[in-house]
């Protein structure tokens, strides 16, 4: 009997015991919900009051970056299925360029840092192989004013005042806005690039050579300056 008695003791003790490992645990997993419910809750009163500039009218939301459109001031962010951006700098004052018959808009340029989702790794590891990086971004209008189809780039280079260099064959929003453009059409988007030196104050953007469907050069690349 004594035995029986000792052994619902111990059961009682051991029962007790987990339970109150268990209330911790389960206070810390409440906890770390709660932040992430008020991390949220911040990424989305910083863009509450912001509407979306008319020029994205009609963009379709990019697959691989956090769609960015709400961000207009310094220091915002955003966190979407695809990662968290942060805006840490930006111009934008639309500067507006003709390239023979193509006129080239850039309607705005970023700098984010940027966090990726982990789906997007494979993605991301064919440009960096970093889990978080910078980048510097444009968001692009280009129309066809002529009547014959052209074959242009907006942005074939990148070069910023850290001296980096980027090239198209960079991009990592494969939005296809170089190449063919039919006579009257017009094309808007973004191109961007990862940059390893964000302290930047400029960069130029030069755009490619316009050229017709016979690949004969029209007219030579312009370069734009943007500053920050």
């Amino acid at each position: 009997m004594k035995k029986a008695i000792y052994f619902y003791l111990a059961a009682i003790l051991l029962l007790a015991g987990c339970s109150g490992q268990a209330e911790p645990a389960a206070s810390a997993a409440e906890n770390q919900a709660e932040q992430t419910a008020a991390d949220t809750a911040e990424v989305a009163e910083t863009t509450e009051t912001a509407a979306a500039p008319a020029y994205y009218d009609g963009y379709v939301k990019n697959p691989q970056v956090v769609d960015d459109r709400l961000l207009q001031e310094v220091g915002q962010s955003m966190r979407d299925s695809k990662g968290e951006i942060n805006l840490t700098n930006a111009n934008t004052e639309a500067q507006t360029a003709s390239v023979g018959e193509i006129s080239l808009t850039i309607r705005e340029a970023k700098i984010f840092h940027f966090q990726p989702d982990y789906s997007l790794i494979d993605f991301y590891h064919s440009y960096t192989h970093d889990a978080e990086f910078d980048m510097v971004k444009f968001f692009v209008e280009i129309e066809n004013t002529s009547d014959a189809p052209l074959h242009f780039a907006p942005v074939a280079l990148v070069e910023t005042s850290a001296e980096e260099t980027k090239t198209w064959e960079d991009d990592i929003y494969l939005e296809e806005l170089g190449g063919e453009i039919a006579p009257g059409e017009t094309k808007s988007g973004n191109v961007g690039f990862i940059i390893e030196k964000s302290d930047i104050d400029s960069l130029t953007v030069t755009t490619s050579d316009v050229f017709d469907k016979e690949e004969n050069k029209l007219e030579d690349a312009k370069k734009i300056d943007i500053k920050f």
